[in-house]
Formats: C-alpha cells, structure tokens, sequence
C-alpha cells in the first residue's frame, strides 16, 4: 500500500500502482469529473500517473513535524480548474493548445509544427505553413476544435528514447522538434503525446481528454521568428485564449474591447495629448494639452517629495564611457546604450540617472548629521529598444524617470525604506491604484559579494514585513547591483503594469569610493537607494489615460472648463466668465464658433472636458451660468462663485 498525504492533510492508502484519478474517484465521484492534473510531492503529473512506494518521502524531507525520523509517503494535490495558484488551467490551455494545432493540420495538410506554450489567459502555437492564416480562418478552426472536442480523444503520454523520438517526428516531417529534441540534455527524458492521429513533443501534463476543453476562442495571428532568432525563419502564430467559465470568457472579451476603446495610441491623438512619428521611432511627441497633463504630474510629484526632505537635482544627459565602466553599466548594460564621440573621446547617452546622482554626492564631504540625504530627479533617459518591442508611451526609447536617490547609514536602511514604501502607497492611492509587491533576488551577471546580497534582500523583506504587506519573490530578477522591490498597480480593467520600484544598493558606493564622516571623525560607507514612483513619466501617463478612458479628474485635466455661448451676443459675457476662471488658475477656454449650442456640448463631452458652462439670455440677465459636467446628462443653474468654490482645482481630490 501507498500511504497518500492530500492538500488538506488528510491521510489515504492506495493500492500500489493506482493512479491519481483512481485516487480522485475514491474520494469524489465529483472531484474525479473535475479533476485536471495533479502535484506529486510538488511536481505536475496527468491523472494517469501511477502512486509507488518508490515515489514516496519522508516527512523530514518535506518540512512536516513527525516523531519519527522517517514516515514515507506521497504528497497529492488533485488540481481542478478551481485550484489556487491557476496551475489547473495553465494545464487546461496547454492542452488547448495541442487541440489547435491538431484542428489546423487537420484542416491545412502539411502545417509543421513549433512551439504551443500558455500564456496569460491563454496560449499561442507557432506554425510553418504554405497558408497564410488570416483571422478569418478562426471560425473554421474554431469549429475543427469543438469537433475534436466531442470526440473525446484521450491524451494520453509515452516515453521514448532519443532514437525513437528522432525517428517519429522525421517520419511526420517535422523539423522543428527533431531540432528541438537534438538540443535537450543527453540525460533528459523524451516524452510525446497522442489524442487520435495527432502527436506532440511535450513535457505535460494534459488533461485526460479532449472533452475538458470547451471553453476557447481563437484572437489573433502574428509573425514570429523560429526561436526568436531573425536570422531564422519568419513563422506564424496563432493566438487563443481559454478560461473555465463562459461567463470568464464573455468578461475577457469585453475587457478586450474596452482596451481597445481606451488605447492610450488612440485617445493620445483624439485627445491631441501626443504623437508618434517615423522621423523618431520610440521618441514621442508631446503636444501642449499633453504638456499640461505632464506638468501637473511634475508639479505633484515636487510638492509631496519636498514634503518628505527630498532635494532635487538635474544632471546631464550625455557622460563619458569611463564614468559608465565605473557604474559597471559598461559591462551590464552596454547593448541598451547609444553612444557618441566627444573631441576624440567616447561618450554615453545616459540610460539611468544614477551615476549623476554619485557625482553630485561625492562633489564634497558629508557628515553622519546631513543624512539620510535624499535626491529626487526628474532625469531624461534614453534606452535602445529593438523596434518590434516599441508601443505607444508604454515601451519608447526615451523617457522621464521621477528618479531619487538616497545616501544613508546602515543603520537608517529599514526606515528610509519603510518611507518609500509609504510614499508610493500615498501616489497610488491619489490616482486610484491598487498593487501588489514584489520581491526580486539576486541575477546572475551581478555585482558584489554573497554577503552584501543577503543583508540588502533581508533590509528589503523587513521592511516590507513591518508595512504588513504580502509579495511575491521573483527569483534572479535584480538589478545587478542589487535586489529590488517593484510595485505593481492594477488598472480599471484589472490588468497590472510594473510602476514604482525600490532598489537597495551597496555596490555603487563601492565602486564610487562614497564616504560620510561619521561621529566617531572616521570615514565610513554610506548605502544607496535607488528608487522611482511613476517609473516613467511617459509610461505612467499612458496608464493613466487608459485608466480613467482619457477623462481625467479635474486637478490633471488640460482642460478643465470650456465655456459654450448659445449665440453672438452671449460672447462678451462668456470671455468674462473665462478671464474670471484664468485669474483664479483654472484652465478654461470659449467656444466662440458660430455652431448650435448641443453641437458644442457633444463635441466638448467627446473630449471629455470635466466642466461645460452654458450661457445663454437667462445666464447674462442673473449673471449666473449653466454647468454641464462631463458624463452626465442634468445640468445645474449657479453661481460663477458657487461654481468654483465646488472643486479642487489645482490638487487631486
């Protein structure tokens, strides 16, 4: 017998070689119809695996408490679509990927197959095909999937050796996964699977059959080089997702469309905020209500950082190579850069703002009294971006960082942390963000020793243990010159983009040869901090306008007010209103066309301008105005004083 720990730590013994959904089916007649795959002590297994002796652990091996030195068993987890962590359905769209591919060789003989791996939300595979797929072969590959489905074809897996696995997929006349088994390990094990005449290379699992599968739609189509390499051939890859509900898939399909709807690409130019140009791939153009909305991020961001001691500096765009060999970036970072040549010597746009940063700090002697000293910079970096990658403001060649930089002691590293973290709360919480955390540990092509490395990830993890926050650790995923924690935020439509980051660094004091004189008259190591909030300027603005659908709340909008006259002789009353708003530093303008006035209201509610004021015989007579507010369909009859004194104008509310 097979002694069987389940999830919930209920103990089951099975007779050896039963497999995990004979294990299922004695539980629950119901978990059995639910099941997808399983966790063997840890790993991902089909439900055809078969529960051994062999297979089993001990409790001291699996971090359990037990009185006796040794008790084997085996740890299951039966996953369902349900399971925490998503690792049912990752399977699930796995598998659903294997059904696509079956259904496009089926419908278009002579398709080679690549690579089918998931994805968020669902998968994609790459295919090598004389047809050239067009979205509208989705329907009839759609239709050869759920027929597939019906059949109720089991998946079922095989092992086989090199040699056999080399054979089958020559005789198929697929290339790709003959090149693709000739790379794997010479101690790896090979193993396929089959659902009716159709055969994968795979690792798994998958689910038991075909008729899991029902709930897909097919999205898009894209070229993608084999591997990744533009050297090798130009594949096609289909996209699809996959969830466990159809009410799942209708609201991804309507967050799907109202992305579209919200493209920042697309309200950017109908809201004439910025553009982009061949003449600059990756350099966006900012126009001046886009200059506007950037400047009331600025100014924001100076008010509440000088709050908090926050000085800032500006430091120059281009510096010599020596500086950035120095920083180490030379050796890191040297294929993002771009590069010039100064009176004979090399010189580097910069793509980070922190060796500045050094400089101005190590331009002259420090006290321990003086910190933490905190530098705050509004930097202009530029980046090299291969220009498949280039999209909107979301991924360019230059942009703003809100960097800042902190020199401090040892000692004051949990607290000057610990306030970071809660300045980056506050913005998030002005712009209506949720986020999560994450914490991301040593890379391999890092600077500095073990030793160094422990102290700044525990300083991080403490930090984040006192403000009670959970996170996750992304494993390798520093700087190289330190860990990091990167913040999160989660828009209106509940995708989630990397914004604000902080970053623990003992290495560029080191290399800098920073000191401060401490109390004792002796020169000691300062610790830096790397940190930003918005991350990037440009990025964050285009999270913003997605966010809110381009109708900005009163304190960032270009255009706060615009005042519409019914007809001619309404224009002198309407400029007063507007030079009344203008002294009181509110951006306001005057429609003065001669167009009807419900022209003018659609066309101001189109640019989402928050306040409409409406003046027409009534309104001149009583010196009052009519307020239209952007989205709703009431209007209010006021006072110009009762008006204004109604919104927060030139802060956030």
């Amino acid at each position: 017998m097979v002694k069987v720990c389940l999830l919930d730590g209920t103990v089951r013994y099975v007779n050896e070689g039963s497999t995990i959904l004979d294990l299922a089916s004695s539980l629950s007649e119901g978990l059995a119809r639910r099941a997808i795959a399983c966790k063997v002590n840890g790993d991902l297994k089909d439900l055809s695996f078969p529960l051994t002796s062999q297979g089993s652990q001990s409790n001291s091996e699996s971090g359990q408490d037990s009185r006796s030195e040794s008790d084997p068993h085996v740890k299951v987890e039966i996953l369902t679509l349900e399971s925490e962590g998503g690792d049912g359905l990752d399977v699930m769209r796995h598998s659903t990927s294997h059904l696509m591919a079956q259904a496009v060789q089926n419908l278009f003989p002579g398709t080679r197959l690549a690579i089918g791996p998931v994805i968020a939300n669902g998968f994609y595979y790459d295919f090598d095909s004389e047809h050239v797929f067009v979205p509208e072969d989705f329907t009839a590959i759609e239709e050869e999937m759920k027929r597939l489905t019906r059949e109720d074809l089991p998946l079922r897996r095989e092992e086989l050796s090199r040699e056999q696995a080399l054979s089958l997929f020559r005789e198929r006349g697929e290339p790709y996964k003959v090149e693709l088994i000739n790379d794997l390990p010479a101690d790896v094990g090979i193993s396929v699977y089959r659902q009716g005449s159709f055969v994968d290379l795979c690792a798994g699992p998958h689910v038991p059959s075909t008729k899991r599968l029902k709930i897909f739609k097919l999205q898009s189509v894209a070229g993608a080089y084999w591997r990744g390499d533009e050297k090798n051939k130009m594949l096609q890859r289909i996209y699809g997702v996959a969830f466990a509900k159809e009410s799942d898939l209708t609201t991804f399909l309507f967050r799907l469309e109202e992305a579209k709807r919200r493209d920042h690409r697309k309200l950017g130019a109908e809201l004439d905020l910025f553009s982009l140009h061949e003449d600059g791939p990756g350099f966006p153009f900012f126009h001046p209500k886009g200059m506007i909305l950037r400047g009331q991020l600025e100014d924001f961001w100076r008010r509440e950082h000088a709050k908090r001691g926050y000085h800032e500096i500006k430091t120059p765009i281009i510096l010599s190579r020596s500086l950035w060999e120095q920083s180490g970036h030379w050796d890191h970072y040297k294929n993002n850069m771009y590069f010039t040549e100064i009176d004979d010597r090399d010189f580097a746009v910069k793509p980070m703002n922190c060796p500045g940063g050094l400089l101005i700090y190590k331009s002259k002697i420090h006290s321990y009294r003086e910190l933490p000293l905190r530098y705050g910079e509004l930097g202009l970096v530029h980046r090299h971006e291969l220009s498949g990658v280039l999209h909107g403001l979301l991924r360019v060649r230059n942009f703003t960082q809100d960097d800042a930089h902190i020199f401090m002691m040892p000692e004051q590293v949990t607290d000057e942390i610990v306030g970071v973290i809660e300045l980056i709360d506050y913005f998030y919480k002005v712009f209506g963000f949720d986020y999560h955390v994450e914490l991301s540990t040593r890379p391999e092509n890092s600077m500095g020793s073990d030793e160094t490395w422990e102290i700044a990830i525990e300083a991080l993890e403490k930090a984040l243990i006192i403000k009670g926050l959970d996170y996750k650790i992304n494993p390798g995923d520093g700087a190289f010159y330190g860990p990091k924690i990167d913040f999160h935020v989660k828009d209106s439509l509940d995708r989630t983009w990397q914004c604000g980051t902080i970053q623990l660094d003992f290495q560029m004091p080191e290399k800098f040869d920073l000191s401060y004189i401490g109390e004792d008259s002796e020169k000691h190591r300062p610790v830096m901090i790397h940190r930003v909030v918005y991350g990037s300027l440009e990025r964050f603005i285009a999270l913003l306008i997605e966010h809110y659908a381009g109708a900005f709340p009163t304190w960032l909008a270009p255009l706060q007010v615009r005042v519409l006259p019914i007809s001619d002789r309404h224009h002198n009353y309407a400029a007063d209103v507007v030079s009344r708003l203008r002294e009181a530093d509110i951006r306001a303008e005057v429609d003065s066309r001669r167009e009807k006035i419900n022209y003018k209201i659609r066309e101001a509610q189109t640019e989402k301008i928050p306040f409409s004021l409406i003046i027409g015989d009534r309104e001149v007579e009583e010196n009052h105005i009519t307020v239209r507010r952007y989205g709703e369909t009431e209007s209010m009859y006021t006072t110009y004083q009762e008006f204004v004194d109604s919104e927060n104008w030139r802060m956030y509310k």
